[in-house]
């Protein structure tokens, strides 16, 4: 059984139970998704491999530093096996993961019942949360909106110009399954949460930052922000999904984006009709009580320049390469992809 999302295939193997977990894996393609719009018009050519090869890599430094995760290996290229990324012969674009229960979740318009949710789930299910962790807070930054200096013991009384950087990171709770998804009180994030802890949840995602931000620092990359997802089964908290990529979190080199907030915002810049369009649609799902935004959009995105395409494929693959410290693609240096990209 395959499933098919906006940027990536989730392929069956054995389906989990209430007492099992399953096996499957994610196939990653080449599609990319911007402001939740879903599968874009253009294909940026080995996003898949470098994603899934960043994910693998992340997974593995998490099982070394005693992290329980989802991660089962790559599947290679050549024989079809289940294995390291050290071990592959190919770049791979297939994860090899465990698989938890995914209940559906009951609305009626934002109505959401977790409550049905978790009593499908039993005690082996995917955590409908998702953990963000920021380590700055950028201009433009939803936290800006949402929140003052104070609420995180910082001694500014209101936001000042410019990046924030935080000695200690921050972290928040989203909904997962929402259609428009919303930032939680830790009480909601806990109710949420069914039998999983929201401790545990903020100490495994502490934890997955720290692996990451040391790991990105080696290769001269700035960590910013980023989310895990998590699965609960027999009493533990697992990372599920995929960690530390440049679609999941955002990365800068020399105060360049290196990550798909570089497309967020080509796309802000260039146009600028479709992505106000977007939030406008946003905005009246909201005001009418129906989850479904995009049906309220009008207007839709345009493909992207060739020479845009390019620089974003070599962006992905030349950060790729610096993080896992490995010649996986055939590439730019991540120096020569980022000053194509500032000339854009």
């Amino acid at each position: 059984m395959v499933t098919v999302t906006s940027v990536k295939e989730f392929r069956i193997e054995r389906e989990p139970s209430a007492n099992t977990l399953g096996r499957g894996a994610f196939v990653f393609t080449d599609a990319y998704s911007v402001f939740d719009w879903g599968k874009m018009p253009d294909e940026i050519p080995d996003k898949g491999a470098s994603l899934c090869s960043m994910g693998a890599f992340n997974f593995e430094l998490l099982e070394d530093e005693g992290v329980p995760t989802h991660y089962r290996g790559v599947v290679s290229e050549e024989t079809g096996e289940v294995v390291s990324l050290a071990n592959a012969d190919e770049p791979p674009t297939e994860m090899a993961i465990e698989l938890t229960q995914v209940p559906d979740l009951p609305h009626e318009g934002r109505d959401y019942d977790y409550d049905a949710y978790h009593a499908a789930a039993a005690d082996n299910y995917l955590i409908p949360l998702e953990v963000v962790f920021r380590n700055s807070v950028p201009v433009g930054s939803s936290l800006r909106r949402r929140t003052d200096p104070a609420d995180h013991g910082l001694d500014f009384d209101e936001w000042p110009d410019g990046v924030v950087q935080l000695e200690e990171p921050i972290v928040e709770f989203s909904t997962k399954y929402e259609e428009g998804d919303r930032y939680l009180s830790r009480a909601e994030a806990d109710r949420i949460a069914g039998l999983a802890d929201v401790t545990e949840l903020e100490q495994v995602a502490r934890e997955v930052n720290r692996i990451v931000t040391d790991r990105a620092a080696e290769a001269e990359l700035v960590h910013e922000d980023g989310k895990i997802e998590c699965l609960y089964f027999d009493g533990e908290v697992r990372v599920a999904d995929v960690v530390g990529t440049f679609d999941e979190n955002r990365f800068t080199f020399h105060g360049q984006q290196v990550s798909k907030e570089f497309l967020r915002q080509f796309h802000k810049r260039t146009q600028p009709e479709w992505t106000a369009a977007v939030e406008e649609a946003k905005a009246e799902a909201k005001a009418q009580d129906v989850a479904y935004w995009k049906s309220l959009c009008e207007t839709s995105p345009d493909p992207l320049d060739d020479e845009v395409v390019t620089a974003a494929r070599d962006l992905y693959t030349a950060g790729t390469n610096a993080y896992v410290g490995r010649d996986l693609f055939d590439t730019p240096s991540l120096e020569d992809a980022v000053a194509a990209v500032r000339n854009l």
